[in-house]
């Protein structure tokens, strides 16, 4: 169910500050985090142990979801790691006057610039478009 709301598309309003995505991201990999855990458990174990000793069919398709939700907690944590470099930069646009607001917009930009040519997960046209778009409406 969580792998499948993860491959789901996002609906937000358009109004919604960068906040948003960086609260967005920190739930998912709470989520996936918290996933991962589990399939390191010793019940977990134990009963991969099971199904290895009786060649189950299954295991392929365990191990599929496996790394699945292996690649969503890393995307998250990847994601949420960028996004935190982007609070400072951001916070002046939630806490300042429109003017104040002017002197951390460069910084913003290089910072998100950053994130689209250094990050693994986070550099694809629509989420770098969508946070720009999270940015200009933020008041």
């Amino acid at each position: 169910k969580v792998l499948a709301e993860n491959d789901q598309l996002r609906k937000e309003a358009d109004d919604l500050g960068p906040r948003v995505e960086l609260d967005y991201w920190k739930k998912k990999l709470s989520k996936f985090s918290y996933l991962v855990e589990q399939l390191k458990s010793p019940d977990v174990k134990a009963v991969l142990g099971v199904l290895t000793a009786a060649k189950s069919k299954l295991l392929k398709k365990w191990r599929a979801l496996d790394i699945r939700i292996t690649d969503a907690a890393n995307e998250a944590k990847d994601n949420v790691k960028y996004l935190y470099c982007l609070e400072k930069y951001y916070d002046p646009l939630y806490n300042s006057d429109p003017v104040s607001m002017l002197d951390a917009i460069p910084g913003l930009i290089n910072a998100i610039r950053m994130i689209q040519s250094m990050s693994q997960y986070y550099n694809t046209s629509e989420k770098i478009s969508s946070l720009f778009v999270k940015v200009g409406a933020q008041q």
